[in-house]
């Protein structure tokens, strides 16, 4: 699978509306056929950054970065954003998440 993580810095004044102007663009990427997960969080200890962690199968990704709400979202995000995006994208040997090995519960 490709495993993206991306952190992105959201001016203070789109904080709070960082997820609206990201919700269509969540939204069809999660029914793209390959996408695995496409998951925002919000820092605990900057509110103005988010991250994205997403995972597609291997022949899916350029098909993401090609379509329509891609582009859109391309468009969209520079306004709220302080500057340019930080990514790791890698290829990985898995096809989704383990158990945590140090830590089991029940």
């Amino acid at each position: 699978m490709i495993f993206i993580v991306v952190k992105f810095t959201v001016k203070p004044e789109w904080s709070d509306r960082w997820i609206d102007l990201t919700r269509g663009f969540t939204e069809a990427t999660r029914q793209e056929p390959g996408n695995l997960w496409f998951d925002w969080s919000r820092s605990v200890e900057d509110p103005n950054q988010f991250v994205l962690v997403e995972a597609f199968q291997d022949d899916a990704a350029e098909a993401h970065v090609n379509s329509d709400h891609f582009s859109q979202a391309m468009q969209d995000m520079p306004q709220a954003l302080v500057e340019t995006p930080e990514i790791i994208s890698e290829r990985i040997d898995a096809e989704g998440w383990g158990r945590m090995g140090e830590l089991t519960v029940g």
